[in-house]
């Protein structure tokens, strides 16, 4: 994912192909992650079961984290001098997780969705903390750091629900 509009900047990377790199993988963690807060409300919408109130107050409490890292993601993007891409239908258009489940309402079939999303996004945040390391974006890498230990520790709420 690209954007062919750029604003000049006084950040210094030394190859301006570098920070093009960045604005690309922030946009890509931008649309993943924006598709992830919107998953996680549809499952706050829709939850039923026994658990109702306990998983409602939890994926609406996720979602707000969510969101928290989809904005610092699109400031870094625009303090790049990027465009962050951030509609719903951008981050629907680009995003790699599956779709959430339109039939699945009951608790632990929507908290089993929600953390094999909550994984792959984990997953892909720890590769792009890795490449902006080996561009030399260290603070993109911190970013998405502080990003990768929020969904693992989301990802061990949901997954407490699930374990025996």
């Amino acid at each position: 994912m690209t954007t062919a509009k750029t604003f000049s900047t006084r950040i210094g990377f030394p190859l301006e192909e570098t920070r093009e790199k960045m604005i690309a993988l922030l946009n890509q963690q931008l649309a993943d992650t924006f598709d992830l807060y919107s998953q996680t409300k549809q499952a706050h919408w829709n939850i039923k079961g026994a658990q109702f109130h306990q998983l409602h107050e939890l994926f609406d409490k996720l979602a707000e984290e969510l969101e928290d890292y989809v904005d610092l993601i699109a400031e870094r993007v625009t303090a790049l001098g990027g465009m962050a891409l951030g509609t719903a239908r951008m981050a629907s258009a680009a995003s790699r997780l599956p779709e959430y489940p339109s039939d699945v309402v009951g608790s632990l079939p929507s908290v089993e969705a929600l953390a094999t999303r909550y994984a792959n996004l984990a997953a892909a945040t720890r590769v792009a903390i890795d490449t902006a390391a080996q561009h030399g974006d260290m603070d993109t890498s911190d970013l998405l750091t502080e990003v990768s230990r929020g969904l693992d520790k989301a990802l061990w709420f949901l997954e407490a629900h699930l374990q025996v």
